[in-house]
């Protein structure tokens, strides 16, 4: 079994939670509580690139 994480081909989601911190997220996986979608569903590369241009300080925002 792959990891559903690396699949170069599959579709992604870029998730934001409420402290806006970022994460990629496979689009066949349900959106776990907490988070919503930023960006989306769209290739691997799209959803590394926004996280890469919206996610500019790691620390949690409170």
């Amino acid at each position: 079994m792959t990891n559903p994480f690396d699949a170069p081909d599959a579709e992604y989601y870029a998730l934001i939670n409420d402290q806006d911190q970022y994460s990629l997220w496979p689009a066949a996986i349900d959106v776990p509580a907490g988070w919503s979608v930023a960006h989306g569903p769209a290739d691997r590369e799209s959803c590394v690139d926004h996280i890469e241009v919206n996610w500019t300080d790691m620390r949690p925002a409170r």
